[in-house]
C-alpha cells in the first residue's frame, strides 16, 4: 500500500485547525466519546512481528487474535473499505484493514476521522497482494482525538527551529530523531551499570547550593521563600560528593543536572547533564585508565562497535589514548615558542597577534589555557588527554609533587572538544582555602565565574578526606559522539529558547 499524504496539505494550518475544533464539538454533541480509556491492549506491534516471524504458518483467519493500538499514521480509504498505518509506542508500525460490513457503526465514525488520531484495532493477520502482513479488523475503536493536523508527510518536521520547540511532532514525524534518543537512553544505562559493577554507589546530592562550586561558572540565583535567602543552582556536584567521601563512601558517582548562565550553542545549553564520580586512594592515572575502559564499554553497548563515526571522523574509543602535557601541546600542536611558555607578557603579545582575546589582569595560567582552547583542542579528533594543567586554573586539584605550579589534572578531548575532566583531589584544608581565597579575588577584580569561598567544605576537609581522585564526563556532548550529532540540541529533548506566543 502507498501511504497517503496528509489530506489537508493543500489547506492553511490555521483552516484545518478550525475545522478540526468544530468537528470536535459536533462529535461530542453527537454523544461520541473523543477519549475513551477502556481499551485493552494485548500486543505492542514489536511483539506481533515478533509473533509472526516465530510462527508465520500460524496466522491467518482462524489464527490468533492481536489487539494494538497507536497513533494513525496514513489513511487510504476505497469506499466502504480502507488501509490503515498505525504506530505506537515501540516505533513500529502495522497495516490494518477496515470493512464497513464488519464494522458498522464502527466504519461510519472512522469516516470522520483523521491521520493523527489514537485507536484500537482487533482482529487476526493476513497478507496482501503485495505480501504485507495486516490486521483484519473485527472492532475497531477511537482512542484520542487529534485536533492539530500532524505535518504533511512528504516534508515532514525538518526546519530546526520548529523541531526543538515543538519536539514531540519531532519525535513523531522523525524515526531518525526517535533513535537519537533511544541511545540516549541505552548510553546512561551502560555508563550507570559500569559503575555500580565496579562497586560505585549512586548517590543525589542538593540542586539548590548556599554556595555555588565545584566549577568556574556564573549559577543561577533563586530564593527560598520559608528561608527568607538566596540558594544557586548547582553548577556542579562536586564539593558536595567530595563530603561523601569525607564521610565514608569510598566511590560515588552521579549522574545530575547542572545548570550554567551562559550562552547557548551549538556545545552549550544552560542546563545540561553531567556524571561525576570520586574514587578513594585513585590518582588521576586511576582515573585515565578507567575512562579508556568506559568509553570502549559505552560505546560498544551503545553502537555495537569501538569504533564511532562522528561528522566525517572515525573515532576509535578502544585501545591507550595519547597523554600530553598541556605545555608540550601548545608547543608541539599549538605552534607556540617554547621560549613564551613562562613568558607572561610574551604570551600576550602573541595571543593579540593571533586575535586571541585575552585581558591584561589575567595570570600566566590562564593566558596558557586560552591559547589553548584556540590553538590546540579542536585539533584533538582521536580521544586524547591533556594533563598537566596550571594552579591558577585548577582550584580543585592536588598540586604535581614535581612541579608546584601544576596540577595532577587532565582533560579528555575528543573531536575538538572537552569531553571530561579530570584530577587528583586537593585535600590539603589549608591549601584549599588559599585557592579559594585567590578565586575571591578574581571574583572582587571581575570574574564572575571564579569560585566563591566555601567554609563549610573546608571545615569537610579539615575531618579529613582520603587521597581521593574525580571526574566529570558531559553527558551530552558523548551522546552527541554517538549520535553523529552536530549540536548539543539535538540530543536534549527539550533545549531552551527563547518563547514564542501561542496560537
Amino acid at each position: 500500500m502507498q501511504e497517503n499524504k496528509n489530506e489537508n496539505t493543500q489547506e492553511d494550518a490555521g483552516d484545518i485547525l478550525s475545522q478540526r475544533r468544530r468537528k470536535n464539538k459536533e462529535m461530542k454533541a453527537a454523544g461520541i466519546n473523543l477519549y475513551p480509556n477502556d481499551f485493552k491492549v494485548s500486543h505492542g506491534i514489536n511483539a506481533v512481528r515478533q509473533e509472526i516471524e516465530g510462527a508465520p504458518d500460524r496466522m491467518g483467519p482462524d489464527g490468533p487474535v492481536f489487539s494494538v493500538a497507536g497513533r494513525m499514521m496514513a489513511i487510504n480509504r476505497f469506499g466502504k473499505s480502507a488501509f490503515i498505518r498505525i504506530k505506537d509506542g515501540s516505533g513500529e508500525l502495522i497495516q490494518a484493514y477496515l470493512q464497513s460490513k464488519m464494522l458498522g457503526e464502527a466504519f461510519d465514525l472512522f469516516k470522520q476521522m483523521d491521520v493523527g488520531d489514537f485507536v484500537g484495532v482487533t482482529g487476526t493477520l493476513f497478507t496482501t497482494r503485495t505480501g504485507e502482513w495486516t490486521l483484519d479488523a473485527s472492532t475497531f475503536r477511537l482512542l484520542s482525538k487529534a485536533t492539530r493536523p500532524l505535518p504533511e508527510k512528504y516534508h515532514g518536521l525538518k526546519d530546526p527551529e520548529k523541531r526543538y520547540r515543538k519536539r514531540y511532532v519531532d519525535l513523531i514525524m522523525n524515526p531518525e530523531v526517535r533513535e537519537i534518543f533511544l541511545r540516549r537512553s541505552r548510553m546512561i544505562q551502560a555508563v550507570r551499570e559500569f559503575f555500580i559493577t565496579r562497586g560505585f554507589l549512586e548517590v543525589e546530592t542538593p540542586m539548590m547550593q548556599v554556595v555555588a562550586g565545584g566549577a568556574e561558572a556564573t549559577p543561577f540565583v533563586t530564593h527560598h521563600n520559608a528561608l527568607g535567602m538566596d540558594l544557586f543552582l548547582r553548577i556542579a556536584p562536586e564539593l558536595y560528593l567530595k563530603r561523601l567521601v569525607v564521610g565514608g563512601f569510598d566511590k560515588v558517582f552521579e549522574i545530575n543536572r547542572n545548570f550554567r548562565n551562559e550562552g547557548v550553542s551549538t556545545r552549550h545549553n544552560p542546563e545540561f547533564t553531567m556524571m561525576e564520580f570520586y574514587w578513594a586512594y585513585a590518582t588521576d592515572a586511576d582515573l585515565m585508565a578507567l575512562s579508556e575502559e568506559l568509553f570502549a564499554h559505552v560505546a560498544k553497548a551503545v553502537t555495537g562497535d569501538v569504533v564511532v563515526n562522528y561528522q566525517g571522523h572515525a573515532i576509535r574509543f578502544d585501545g591507550i589514548w595519547p597523554k600530553i602535557p598541556l605545555l608540550d601541546a601548545l608547543v608541539e600542536i599549538g605552534g607556540v615558542d617554547k621560549k613564551l611558555l613562562d613568558d607572561r607578557e610574551g604570551l600576550l603579545a602573541f595571543a593579540k597577534e593571533k586575535n586571541i582575546s585575552v585581558t591584561k589582569t589575567e595570570k600566566l595560567g590562564k593566558v596558557l589555557t586560552k591559547l589553548f582552547d584556540v590553538l590546540v583542542e579542536p585539533k584533538l579528533i582521536q580521544p586524547t588527554f591533556i594533563t598537566g594543567y596550571p594552579v591558577e586554573v585548577s582550584p580543585l586539584s592536588r598540586r604535581s609533587d614535581k612541579n608546584p605550579m601544576l596540577t595532577e589534572r587532565f582533560e579528555l578531548f575528543v573531536a575538538g572538544r572537552e569531553i571530561g575532566n579530570g584530577f587528583s583531589e586537593l585535600n590539603d584544608p589549608e591549601d584549599q582555602r588559599q585557592r579559594f581565597l585567590m578565586q575571591v579575588q578574581e571574583r572582587e577584580a571581575g570574574d564572575a565565574e571564579a569560585h566563591m569561598m566555601d567554609e563549610d567544605y573546608i571545615e569537610a576537609l579539615e575531618y579529613g578526606m582520603p587521597p581521593t581522585a574525580g571526574q566529570g564526563i558531559g553527558m551530552d556532548r558523548l551522546a552527541m559522539l554517538l549520535t553523529d550529532a552536530a549540536s548539543i540540541r539535538e540530543v536534549i529533548l527539550f533545549p531552551h529558547m527563547k518563547p514564542v506566543s501561542h496560537q
